[in-house]
């Protein structure tokens, strides 16, 4: 066997977290081919296949799985050694992908993630706000901020807060238009929404909750377009109340008749919990969600 560059366990470790070579290469801050060079490199001075390409990206070989316990090992004491050596302050590096739907993702999580990454120059992030499911099984993602948490599969997962939903309008609008007052007057009104087959989590399907006469006559799969309609003076519209706060210019239309509650959860692969930087941001999360406690219930 030939002497190895023990820097490479770093890609080994990144490949196996990852799934595939590109996300690896995200992790890592490099481009594919270093990966792959890296790895092939390993690989010849091990004389020995670390692992296996299959139609869900890369699966560690018997062997590689060996080297991988070595290697885990390896990045613990390191990081031991960094925080010893630096009085308990340690770098943070590596990438982090997020997926999180559009409502908390672009209205609350972008401007705090800003803000992380300014503190961590090192660290690399991306954030998902597709409207789709997105499978940490399949390393699509490391952590997900979701409705409804697994019920199968080995995750981290803690609820991140509970959040209230409510009927919004603009000013202008509910100065011209018929007056509510009971539930069933909801459905005289036309209302925003999501578009019924494209729906794929049912906590987002709510509008059947208000009434049998509410249906969307203005139907869009954003959030952020469904808050742009209403704003425009385009009817009524389900909001959570932090994005609500966002538009001043919205009220909350008769909240005694017609509120929700839903919660977000923090889904996370336990292998991204046993770095640092998954540590560090998951906290980091429950801390800013702790603080706006105020925005998001009530």
């Amino acid at each position: 066997m030939q002497r190895f560059n023990w820097d490479d366990l770093r890609f080994l470790l990144a490949i196996s977290r990852g799934g595939s070579v590109s996300a690896a290469a995200r992790s890592l801050s490099v481009d594919h081919a270093t990966v792959i060079r890296r790895l092939e490199g390993l690989e010849r001075a091990l004389n020995a296949k670390l692992f296996q390409r299959n139609l869900r990206g890369y699966s560690l070989t018997v062997t590689g799985e060996r080297l991988l316990i070595s290697a885990k090992t390896m990045e613990e004491e390191a990081t031991r050694a960094s925080a010893e050596m630096g009085q308990g302050r340690t770098t943070i590096s590596g990438g982090l992908r997020i997926s999180a739907l559009e409502g908390i993702g672009n209205f609350f999580l972008a401007e705090r993630l800003a803000a992380f990454g300014t503190a961590h120059p090192d660290l690399s992030i991306d954030l998902i706000t597709l409207q789709q499911l997105v499978a940490l099984s399949r390393r699509e993602a490391d952590i997900a901020i979701t409705l409804q948490p697994p019920v199968t599969g080995r995750f981290h997962i803690s609820r991140l807060t509970d959040y209230d939903l409510y009927v919004y309008g603009s000013s202008e609008y509910l100065s011209r238009c018929a007056p509510i007052v009971t539930q069933a007057d909801y459905g005289d009104h036309p209302f925003a929404g999501y578009i019924d087959d494209l729906v794929f989590v049912r906590d987002l399907n709510y509008l059947d909750k208000i009434g049998a006469r509410v249906r969307p006559k203005l139907q869009s799969s954003s959030i952020h377009a469904q808050l742009e309609f209403v704003r425009q003076g385009y009817g009524l519209c389900i909001l959570p109340s932090f994005i609500a706060a966002s538009a001043p210019d919205l009220v909350r239309v008769c909240p005694d008749l017609f509120s929700l509650r839903r919660s977000y959860w923090i889904v996370a692969n336990l292998e991204i919990m046993q770095t640092a930087r998954g540590n560090l941001l998951v906290k980091f999360l429950e801390s800013e969600v702790n603080a706006a406690q105020e925005d998001f219930i009530g």
